[in-house]
C-alpha cells in the first residue's frame, strides 16, 4: 500500500515548511513542498494528495493582517480546488498562520449569509509577540487530527492569535456543535496558560467533517522528546514528542485506519 502524500504549501514568508514537512515523513508519510504560485498554475497537482498543509510563518510578511493576502490569494485561485479536494475525503491542515489564512478563507468555519467572516485570530491581549510552551486539552469529537489525543504540551509563537468571534451566539454555535476542539488548559500548577487571551481558551477549531483543523500551536515543533526544553530527567530522549500523534493521525485517516 503507498503511504498517504500531504502536500506542504509554501510561499513568500512561510518559515515552517520544512519542519513540517518532515514531520509528516517521520509518521510515515511522503510529503512535498509546494510554492503556492506552481500551486496555482496546476491545480490539479493536488489529485496527487490526501493531505493539504498550510504551515507556520509570516506569509507575504503579513503586511496587512496575519495571512490576509495568502487567504486572498487562496480563495481566488484556489477555492473550488480546495473544495472539491476536501469534498473528496481530502484533509485540510492550518498550523499557526495556516490557521489565520484557513479563517480568512471562509473554508473551517460559515461565512454569514451577507459572506462576512464570523471568526478571526485577533492580536493578543498583551499586544505583544508570544513564544512560549502551552498546556492543551482537548474535545476531539469527529476531528480526525485529534482522535486519542487529551492533554498534553505544544509550543506557540504569534502576535495575532486571539480567537474571537463575532457574536456569543456564534461562539455558543461552535462550542456546542463540538467545534473548539482544542483548548489552552492549567498548567500543573493550577495556572492558566493562554497566552493571548483568546475566547473559551480556544487554541484551535474544525470544521463540522471534523477533517479541516486549524491550530495556534506548532506540533511540528514537538515530535522528538528532546525538543521539549525540560525534557531531561523527565522525558524519555527515545521517545515521541506530543506533536507526532496529530500527524500519525493524519495519516491513518486517509489510510481508512481512523477508528
Amino acid at each position: 500500500m503507498l503511504a498517504p502524500r500531504a502536500l506542504i504549501l509554501r510561499g513568500p514568508g512561510t518559515n515552517c515548511d520544512h519542519e513540517t514537512a518532515h514531520a509528516f515523513e517521520r509518521a510515515g508519510g511522503v510529503s512535498r513542498r509546494v510554492h503556492v504560485r506552481s500551486l496555482a498554475e496546476r491545480p490539479a497537482v493536488l489529485d496527487d494528495f490526501q493531505i493539504f498543509c498550510i504551515p507556520g510563518g509570516f506569509s507575504y510578511g503579513d503586511d496587512i493582517a496575519s495571512g490576509r493576502i495568502l487567504a486572498l490569494e487562496l480563495s481566488q485561485r484556489l477555492g473550488d480546488a480546495l473544495r472539491r479536494f476536501h469534498d473528496r475525503g481530502g484533509l485540510i491542515l492550518g498550523i499557526c498562520n495556516g490557521f489565520q489564512v484557513l479563517l480568512q478563507t471562509g473554508l473551517l468555519l460559515p461565512a454569514a449569509a451577507d459572506g462576512s467572516l464570523q471568526a478571526t485570530l485577533a492580536h493578543n491581549n498583551s499586544g505583544q509577540f508570544v513564544d512560549c510552551w502551552v498546556n492543551l486539552e482537548t474535545t476531539p469529537g469527529n476531528c480526525v487530527f485529534l482522535r486519542g489525543l487529551s492533554r498534553f504540551e505544544l509550543p506557540v509563537a504569534h502576535a495575532e492569535g486571539r480567537f474571537a468571534t463575532v457574536s456569543d451566539d456564534f461562539l455558543d454555535r461552535l462550542d456546542t456543535g463540538g467545534q473548539l476542539v482544542l483548548r489552552y488548559a492549567n498548567n500543573e500548577a493550577g495556572q492558566p496558560t493562554n497566552p493571548n487571551g483568546s475566547a473559551r481558551n480556544v487554541a484551535g477549531a474544525c470544521d463540522a467533517s471534523g477533517r479541516i483543523l486549524g491550530l495556534m500551536p506548532h506540533p511540528e515543533r514537538f515530535i522528538e522528546a528532546t525538543q521539549h526544553p525540560a525534557w531531561s530527567g523527565r522525558l524519555d530522549p527515545e521517545a515521541a514528542g506530543a506533536g507526532l500523534a496529530l500527524f500519525k493521525n493524519a495519516l491513518r485517516a486517509v489510510a481508512g485506519d481512523d477508528a
